[in-house]
């Protein structure tokens, strides 16, 4: 079942646990959300919002429930979940996922992975495995215009994941706003 509108107009940090098992479906690739950072807006020196709305970062103030796909280090694109209501800065960056299917797609998209867990094991991975590049940003995850949606299997988030700082960062590096599913051989990072 596809998320409602709903789910996603909450603080970051309330909808980023319960991302943890929910699926990604991009045009005949799935994969299981494993692996997810919080970032909220003015009150985050770490999001991209901290100093307000620019071009790049409009996708991110909403509304609720779209991609917000921005490009980095000059070669890859990373995908976030916009949260909170419209005009506020917050989204949750998919960090990691577990493939399900669609692997041969994957496989084809990132040819350096030498193993099925490496395919989404971290951000670019994972946009990189599903297609999901700049033409996404903005797609509306409700709605699935763009052929990317978030969806409930009936898999419920774990009932204690695995918390940490976010990885990567320079600054707000020290809030303890990434979950994962422990034990999990697909993160981009160990607990």
């Amino acid at each position: 079942m596809r998320l409602e509108r709903g789910f996603y107009a909450r603080d970051p940090r309330e909808v980023a646990p319960e991302l943890l098992n929910k699926v990604v479906s991009t045009r005949g690739c799935t994969g299981r959300i494993v692996e997810v950072e919080a970032y909220g807006g003015a009150d985050d020196p770490g999001s991209h919002g901290y100093r307000g709305m620019t071009p790049r970062t409009e996708a991110m103030f909403g509304p609720p429930g779209r991609l917000y796909v921005y490009f980095t280090y000059g070669m890859h694109w990373c995908a976030n979940v916009v949260c909170g209501q419209k005009g506020e800065c917050a989204a949750v960056l998919l960090r990691a996922l577990t493939p399900m299917e669609g692997l041969e797609k994957m496989r084809s998209r990132r040819p350096k992975a030498r193993r099925d867990r490496d395919l989404c094991s971290g951000p670019a991975k994972l946009a990189a495995a599903l297609g999901i590049h700049g033409t996404a940003n903005g797609a509306d995850l409700v709605t699935a215009d763009a052929g990317i949606e978030l969806l409930d299997d009936g898999t419920a988030p774990p009932p204690a994941p695995g918390r940490s700082v976010r990885i990567g960062l320079s600054t707000g590096a020290d809030l303890p706003w990434r979950w994962y599913v422990s034990g999990c051989p697909d993160l981009s990072r160990r607990g």
